[in-house]
């Protein structure tokens, strides 16, 4: 029996809900010579600052038992490369989601990056990141803080008309307390969970391995994390969630929808394995058969 993977984030109809996280798949372009991009439901793409960044010093990379610490610090090209060369070039090739995910250091860059994304015909969906815990003065002190994510939401909706989703912090005492003042602020839909914040040490030189000492800790790690947060917070909010935290294989996109997701991002798999992404959607429909399961919709439990 042919399954039926197709999911809806609103009014947006996704082939699959699978989702290379941003960060972790650049602007989809560097793998669009290794397969065919519309095999993947959506991409979220690299985060976009109002002004280019050249990121944290090196190293940037830790790496740790089922998982890695990343410091990149947001290197981007900024928000006017993006929407003037990055999703046009994504678009040519690529039919399905394009998702902008949107950084900033006040309320004021947060609103005037997303009015200018929001302009771009190519874009379907705005990611507000939130709860980058790598970038000095960035988006954590917004993400642990609901009146602040509130507000962050509540000003971004009214110069947007594209759906726009706030990219939540793990990094904090009450994922839900979190979730309901954005979605009483006007989101659209919730993603989670960003990276929690780890370090590690070269105990020979003695020393932090990453040259901001700390960073976001990600991979399988963090799955059972991710995993009830994403329950928590589905089963309080109305708005859609997209899942994510430890995601490496089908059977990990089964269990985040079952736990309330309606759609799942795939992040430090991608590093591991470029072709990730690609494998979980192709593995779906045969674990899908022997779930028992025709379609993805209403697998929450």
């Amino acid at each position: 029996m042919v399954k039926d993977l197709t999911v809806k984030l609103g009014d947006l109809t996704l082939n699959n809900p699978v989702i290379p996280a941003s960060g972790t798949f650049g602007f989809g372009l560097e793998m669009q010579d290794e397969f065919d991009l519309n095999v993947l439901g959506g991409i979220s793409l690299k985060g976009s600052t109002l002004e280019p960044r050249f990121g944290n010093p090196t190293p940037r990379i830790a790496e740790c038992r089922e998982g890695l610490i990343n410091s990149v610090g947001l290197q981007n090209p900024g928000v006017d490369v993006l929407i003037a060369e990055k999703v046009p070039a994504l678009r040519k090739v690529y039919k399905g989601c394009i998702i902008a995910n949107i950084s900033g250091f006040s309320v004021d860059e947060y609103v005037e990056c997303c009015r200018r994304a929001d302009a771009c015909e190519g874009i379907d969906m705005l990611e507000v990141n939130i709860s980058c815990p790598n970038v000095h003065g960035g988006g954590m002190a917004f993400g642990t803080d609901p009146k602040m994510a509130a507000l962050i939401t509540e000003s971004i909706k009214k110069v947007t008309s594209k759906p726009v989703y706030i990219k939540l912090s793990p990094n904090v005492t009450d994922i839900v307390a979190m979730a309901k003042a954005c979605e009483d602020a006007g989101a659209d839909g919730l993603t989670l969970i960003n990276t929690l914040l780890g370090m590690r040490i070269d105990i020979r030189r003695r020393k932090p391995i990453v040259a901001n000492t700390m960073g976001g800790f990600s991979g399988p790690a963090i799955f059972p994390l991710a995993l009830r947060m994403v329950y928590q917070v589905a089963h309080a909010c109305k708005i859609p969630v997209i899942g994510c935290g430890g995601v490496a294989t089908a059977e990990d996109v089964i269990e985040m929808m079952m736990a309330g997701a309606t759609a799942v991002q795939v992040g430090a798999e991608n590093l591991r394995n470029p072709y990730a992404s690609k494998e979980i959607v192709e593995a779906l429909p045969a674990l899908m058969d022997k779930l028992g399961i025709d379609n993805l919709n209403n697998l929450s439990i």
